[in-house]
């Protein structure tokens, strides 16, 4: 579990860390002491709150490429996501207080020590990251200490409360018996070539009864047609040089990528002792255990241990000696480190690289050029924002700036040329006739600005326009009819107890597939429709790409117990429902808590912090 642990700590600092880099943290709404509500005795502090709904609003303008509003938030509930799951906690906290739930203050530093984000360029715990990142995030040490403490008592609770619940055996076999079972059947396809179809041209009635019979297949989709005006950096390309000064500099500042020194490929164990350590290298030297074997005697993963590409000058001396010496690849050590005896193994060596400047310029005048373009295009934003505002049209936009004009028949399918933007779609599936312009941004550094002209409602297209494709549809379904019909005299055949072979067709043999298998060539309803199949010798009628298949199942088995994916599904599916049944005993355990401390919400701190986000 000690690894399992650490990994869940380290996940409460990314995400503290995402604040951080999104904005260097968010000033505070009232103080530590301020709450917007409790549960028992446990506040919920309005500085806990607002940094959980901005970690959420993040995620979810992520999501959406694009920031997300508070009014849309609340819209979409995430708000009440945060305060919930707030609630949730502090229901967790009061109940683990009251219970005299609690770690040491070893414990809590050891945690915060195994986190990486906190080492410094040697690979241990350096005290000035640790607390230059909780004061990008307004936290001081002593609160996040806290915040450690509490999480680590929460998953006391939680251990004592879930630990041991298993899912019910039968309940997994019965599952598991359906997942797993397998079929065996033959198939054989009913092609063109084996019906006979006479030579005929459609009669008009025909044609029209056909259309008359099928209008979503000559329905025009609603179609939205907007103007709009673009204006990408690729458009001011033309107006940026870089000067060789620029480019010079530029690479100078880029040194650590065109200049780079001997790396290795690091994994790295720490151990207790320095005994315990030199047993675990003596062990792989011998090969009596691999290093994967180490790990999970560990309870650890390969991520846990990974230290990615490490440069000597990112290494303490000692550390450096050892790993930059003459072995290139293998397992080195014990060497002692800050977090204590650590084994290491190299899995590459790579040599230095350097890249002249002459052989890096052209990549360094297409990113700089971009960049200016980028630039160019911004610094034109304020000129397009105040035509839009003084009146100007969308025409007059582009005759007077160098945006350009473009028109756009969007439908649900329109993904070229502009539409191939996200943001331009969301926006032009939103306005509405009259809307005004606006200036808006994408992601690429381009601006626009769309006006919707005029909505054309789904319509079904005259006969006459489509008639080639009236045509080119009653020939397709004409053939489909008479495959059909020679599919099912075939099955009628077989039902009889005729054979495949009798009715002149060569026969597929397929055994042993499960649920999940699929026949190339075949459709994929083909094994879900013989899996609705109920006796053996039952057939049936599969249509497909200009065919019809015919299978006929011809056994019905239960899984492979000597299959080892079988064997892997079964224990998945233990742990799946043992987790679900866990999360499920727990939430009903949190709500019984909650009820039985009491929750108290100030909605009118809540509605003030939420007037603080744009």
């Amino acid at each position: 579990m000690k690894g399992k642990t650490s990994n869940f700590f380290m996940f409460i600092l990314l995400g503290l860390l995402i604040v951080a880099l999104a904005g260097f943290g968010i000033s505070s709404f009232g103080g530590s002491n301020a709450r917007v509500g409790s549960v028992g005795d446990t506040d919920i502090t309005v500085d806990e709150y607002a940094r959980a709904l901005q970690t959420q609003l993040r995620a979810a303008g992520q999501q959406r490429g694009r920031a997300v509003s508070m009014a849309e938030a609340r819209e979409l509930g995430l708000d009440r996501q945060v305060l919930a799951q707030l609630v949730n906690t502090a229901a967790i906290d009061n109940e683990a207080a009251k219970l005299g739930v609690s770690v040491g203050d070893m414990r809590v530093a050891e945690q915060i020590q195994t986190i990486p984000a906190f080492s410094g360029i040697g690979g241990g715990f350096d005290r000035e990251a640790y607390e230059f990142t909780l004061q990008q995030n307004n936290l001081s040490p002593e609160e996040f200490e806290a915040d450690v403490r509490n999480e680590a008592a929460r998953n006391l609770l939680q251990a004592a409360v879930i630990g041991g619940l298993r899912a019910p055996q039968a309940y997994t076999g019965t599952l598991y018996d359906f997942i797993a079972a397998r079929r065996d059947f033959t198939w054989a396809e009913i092609t063109p070539d084996l019906v006979a179809l006479t030579q005929a041209m459609p009669t008009d009635a025909e044609l029209r009864a056909f259309y008359d019979a099928n209008p979503a297949a000559f329905t025009a989709p609603e179609t939205r047609e907007i103007t709009y005006v673009l204006l990408s950096p690729e458009m001011m390309q033309d107006q940026v040089s870089p000067s060789e000064e620029d480019l010079r500099a530029a690479y100078d500042r880029a040194a650590s990528v065109y200049v780079q020194p001997e790396r290795r490929l690091l994994d790295r164990v720490v151990f207790g002792t320095e005994a315990q350590a030199a047993e675990a290298k003596a062990a792989l030297d011998s090969g009596a255990q691999s290093f994967e074997e180490l790990l999970a005697a560990r309870d650890l993963s390969l991520e846990d241990v990974d230290l990615g590409e490490v440069a000597r000058d990112d290494l303490d001396d000692a550390v450096a000696e050892v790993v930059f010496g003459d072995q290139e690849t293998g397992i080195v050590g014990p060497v002692r480190t800050a977090l204590g005896p650590a084994l290491f193994r190299i899995n590459a060596a790579l040599a230095a690289q350097v890249t002249t400047f002459e052989e890096a310029r052209d990549e360094l005048t297409a990113a700089l050029a971009g960049d200016a373009a980028r630039r160019a295009v911004a610094d034109e934003i304020e000129a397009l924002d105040d035509l839009l505002a003084g009146g100007a049209t969308l025409e007059e936009l582009a005759a007077d700036t160098p945006a350009e004009l473009g028109e756009l028949s969007l439908t649900a399918t329109t993904t070229e040329g502009i539409a191939a933007y996200p943001e331009v779609r969301a926006l032009a599936n939103t306005l509405s006739e009259g809307d005004f312009p606006e200036i808006e941004t994408l992601d690429d550094g381009g601006v626009f600005a769309l006006r919707l002209d005029e909505v054309v409602p789904p319509r079904l297209l005259p006969f006459d326009e489509v008639r080639e494709d009236v045509v080119a549809g009653w020939e397709a379904q004409r053939l489909q009819d008479a495959l059909s019909a020679e599919a099912a005299r075939v099955a009628e055949a077989l039902r009889g107890g005729e054979s495949f072979a009798d009715q002149g067709l060569e026969r597929q043999v397929e055994t042993g597939l499960t649920r999940e298998a699929f026949i190339e060539g075949t459709p994929p309803a083909l094994v879900t429709d013989v899996f609705a199949l109920e006796a053996e010798g039952d057939v049936a009628l599969v249509p497909g790409n200009g065919v019809v298949i015919v299978a006929q199942l011809t056994a019905i088995l239960p899984p492979d117990t000597e299959d080892p994916d079988a064997a892997f599904l079964r224990n998945v599916l233990d742990q799946s429902i043992s987790q679900t049944l866990a999360e499920d005993v727990f939430t009903a355990y949190a709500t019984a808590i909650q009820q039985e401390a009491g929750i108290t919400i100030n909605q009118s701190t809540i509605n003030g912090i939420h007037a603080q986000f744009p």
